[in-house]
């Protein structure tokens, strides 16, 4: 009951003003070039916390929005609505610091997803998730994924694999801090019911 009183619907709400961001990026020519992550942002700072909200097409925008509406519901719903936006945004901005060091451009919502993806690897390392069309532990999902994007590195593609490992660093850290201050965190391990073919679409995306 604790958790439900929390729970604010947050993710929908930021899935919400991404898919307004978008709409937006489709309308007005040069939209995304005064919010997209580059060099201007050490000038233009809004860019590191502007970019997450941007996406690159439609493709990239639901596939986004569907691992945010999963794994963000579920972490808010461990861990209340208002630390799962500091997780969501601290994680972005620090992909962001990183990421800006390794590529001339970038945006999107990953490195704040693979935050959350982090902190639900410490909070739920048992839950139940489809992977790689297997059920397996959150834990072992989240080495898999982190693997994949550790190769990704060595094997350059559109995908900003070292933004997601940044991501997924600061969430884990998060998820320790969340963990130790709340035991009753992670002690039912739980099953999350996800549809596989939309789990693989997701992964194909962002670990090719």
């Amino acid at each position: 009951m604790r958790n439900r009183e929390r729970y604010k619907f947050y993710a929908f709400k930021l899935a919400g003003i991404c898919i307004a961001i978008f709409v937006l990026q489709v309308l007005f020519e040069g939209f995304s070039e005064l919010f997209v992550l580059n060099q201007s942002a050490w000038i233009q700072v809004w860019r590191f916390v502007s970019a997450v909200f941007l996406h690159g097409g439609i493709g990239h925008l639901v596939y986004n929005m569907f691992a945010l509406l999963l794994f963000g519901g579920i972490l808010e719903k461990v861990i209340g609505g208002k630390k799962f936006l500091i997780v969501f945004f601290v994680s972005g901005i620090a992909a962001n610091l990183i990421s800006v060091n390794f590529y001339s451009s970038s945006l999107g919502a990953s490195g704040a997803i693979f935050g959350i993806i982090g902190a639900l690897v410490i909070l739920k390392p048992g839950m139940t998730v489809w992977a790689f069309h297997l059920p397996m532990p959150m834990f072992l999902a989240g080495v898999i994924w982190a693997i994949g994007d550790i190769m990704g590195i060595f094997m350059p593609s559109n995908v900003a694999n070292i933004a997601h490992l940044a991501g997924m660093a600061a969430g884990m850290v998060f998820g320790i801090m969340f963990r130790g201050k709340d035991r009753e965190i992670g002690r039912k391990p739980g099953e999350i019911v996800i549809n596989e073919r939309s789990m693989r679409m997701w992964e194909d995306v962002h670990m090719r």
